[in-house]
C-alpha cells in the first residue's frame, strides 16, 4: 500500500485528510499522464470518465477532479451518480483511457475516497498510482496547464450509465415476473440503477433506503446493516431480498425466511450451478482467507478445488485472471464473474442469484442450505500504528497461543485493514464462546504493549 493510495484507493475523511486540493492535483497528474498518449495525435485528448456516489463530498471531488483532468488537457466525462461496476463497465466499452469512481464503499457519510481504473475496466496497477502519489508529494515535475483550444472539455456522459443498465438487462435469462424481490439501495449509488433493472426483468420490486440526501448513505441501511433488510423480507412475505453497499461493488442476498446469505454462501450457489451444468470450466473457486471453513468443506463436496488469496477484491481478480478463473469474491459480497465483469458488481451478483433460483427453481435458502457456517468473530482494534502491532512480538505470541488453544478446530486471522486504521482479529471455532476467547487473547496483548488508539 502507498501513502495515499489502500487496497481500494484514496480514502480518508473529506476534507481532512481526502480534499478538494488532493482531488485536482489527482486530475491535473492523470490528464497530463494519459495525454501523452495521445502527443502524435493532434488535436486529440485523453478522456477520462468520472462517476460518483450519493455522499454530499463527492460533488465537490467530481468538479475538482473535472477541474483538474481538463486544466491539463484531457476530456472528463461525468457519469453522475453511478456505482463502481458501471465506471469499470464503461471505461474498457467506450475505450477511455482511465476510469475515476468517488466513493467511500460501505464507510460513513463523512469519509470519500477516489478509486482508479485503467482502461481494460481494471483496478489501476500500482506503478501508476506511485506516479500519482510521487505528484502529490511534490517529488514529481510539474505538468504544464494546458492554453488555448488545448483546454480539456467536461461532457455530460449519462448515456453511459444507461448503457451499463442495458448491459446488466441483457444478461437476464429469465423473466423475473411473479417474484416478489426486495432491494436496499443502501441510498447510495444503487438507487435508481438497481429498482430499474429488476422492474424491466419483470419483478414486483419493493425497495427500500432508496432516498439519498447526501448524508444518510450506509446510514443504518445496505449491506453492513443487513438487519433491516431481513426485517424487510419476512414482515413482507417476499421471495428473496439483495442488499448493496454505496458504491454497489458488494452484494449480500436475504433468503424467504430473513437468513443472510453472505458471500461464502454466494460463490458456492453459483459454482454449483455452473458445475452442474458442465460449464465451470477452471472447477476452481476463488475465495480469500477469510472466507468461513464451511464454504471449503461444502466444496469438498462438490469436487470443486479453491484458491484463497489475501483480503481484497483486487487479489481475488489478479489472481482470477492469471489463472483463467470464472467464480470468485469475498465473505463480504464482493463477488466476482469474470466472463461478465472485471470487479465486483452487486447488481450483477443479484441478477445471477435470480438466475439460479429460476433455472433450478429452487428458493435461496434450498440452494445455501449444504453450507454450514463454523461460528466467525470478528472483532475491529483501533490502533496508533497497523504495522507496528503486526510486528510486536508479544501480539504474534498471543496469535500462537490463541491458535493453540483451538487445537486444530478451527483457525485465527489477525490482519490490517487496508482502509482504517484497524487491526481485524477474527477467530473461527466450533462455537461463538470459543471464538471469544480466543480474541480476548490477542486483545489484551495489543492492549498491555499499549498499541490501542
Amino acid at each position: 500500500m502507498g501513502k495515499y493510495f489502500g487496497t481500494d484507493g484514496f480514502r480518508g475523511e473529506a476534507n481532512v485528510t481526502l480534499t478538494a486540493k488532493h482531488a485536482f492535483k489527482i486530475g491535473r497528474y492523470l490528464g497530463w499522464y494519459f495525454n501523452q498518449n495521445h502527443l502524435d495525435k493532434p488535436g486529440s485528448h485523453a478522456r477520462i470518465v468520472i462517476g460518483k456516489d450519493t455522499r454530499r463530498s463527492s460533488y465537490m471531488l467530481e468538479y475538482a477532479l473535472a477541474a483538474g483532468i481538463t486544466s491539463s488537457g484531457a476530456d472528463a466525462y461525468l457519469l453522475h451518480v453511478t456505482t463502481t461496476p458501471s465506471v469499470a463497465y464503461i471505461t474498457k466499452a467506450d475505450s477511455f483511457d482511465c476510469g475515476i469512481m468517488i466513493s467511500a464503499s460501505h464507510n460513513p457519510f463523512c469519509d470519500n475516497g477516489i478509486k482508479l481504473i485503467n482502461d481494460q475496466g481494471e483496478k489501476m496497477d500500482d506503478e501508476t498510482i506511485a506516479k500519482v502519489e510521487s505528484f502529490l508529494d511534490g517529488r514529481a515535475g510539474i505538468p504544464p496547464y494546458a492554453t488555448g483550444a488545448d483546454i480539456g472539455e467536461t461532457v455530460d456522459y449519462i448515456s453511459g450509465r444507461n448503457r451499463y443498465m442495458g448491459y446488466l438487462i441483457s444478461l437476464g435469462l429469465y423473466s423475473f415476473k411473479g417474484k416478489r424481490i426486495a432491494l436496499d439501495c443502501a441510498n447510495g449509488s444503487s438507487w435508481n440503477i438497481a429498482p430499474a433493472v429488476f422492474n424491466a426483468l419483470g419483478a414486483k420490486t419493493y425497495v427500500i433506503n432508496a432516498e439519498p440526501n447526501g448524508i444518510n448513505i450506509n446510514n443504518n441501511a445496505g449491506s453492513t446493516h443487513i438487519e433491516g433488510l431481513q426485517r424487510f423480507v419476512v414482515e413482507n412475505k417476499l421471495d428473496a431480498g439483495f442488499a448493496y453497499d454505496g458504491d454497489a461493488d458488494r452484494c449480500l442476498c436475504v433468503d424467504e425466511n430473513g437468513d443472510v446469505v453472505d458471500g461464502d454462501k454466494i460463490m458456492y450457489i453459483y459454482a454449483r450451478y455452473r458445475k452442474e451444468r458442465g460449464k465451470l470450466r477452471d472447477n476452481e473457486v476463488v475465495a480469500t482467507v477469510m472466507s468461513n471453513l464451511g464454504l471449503f468443506k461444502a466444496l469438498d463436496e462438490l469436487g470443486i478445488g479453491y484458491a484463497k488469496t489475501a483480503v481484497g477484491d483486487k487479489n481475488v481478480y489478479d489472481y482470477m485472471a492469471a489463472h483463467h478463473n470464472t467464480v470468485g469474491g469475498e465473505q463480504s459480497g464482493h463477488i466476482i464473474f469474470s466472463k461478465y465483469a472485471s470487479t465486483g458488481d452487486g447488481i450483477l451478483t443479484s441478477l445471477k442469484m435470480m438466475e439460479v433460483m429460476l433455472a433450478t427453481k429452487k428458493s435461496l435458502a434450498e440452494l445455501a442450505a449444504p453450507v454450514k457456517i463454523y461460528p466467525q468473530v470478528l472483532e475491529n482494534v483501533r490502533v496508533t500504528d497497523k504495522r507496528i502491532v503486526m510486528n510486536a512480538p508479544l501480539v504474534k505470541q498471543a496469535v500462537e497461543r490463541a491458535e493453540a488453544a483451538l487445537d486444530g478446530n478451527g483457525r485465527m486471522l489477525v490482519r490490517e485493514s487496508g482502509t482504517e486504521p484497524l487491526i481485524r482479529v477474527m477467530a473461527e471455532a466450533a462455537d461463538t464462546e470459543t471464538c471469544r476467547k480466543c480474541i480476548k487473547i490477542v486483545t489484551d496483548a495489543i492492549d498491555s504493549c499499549g498499541f490501542r488508539a
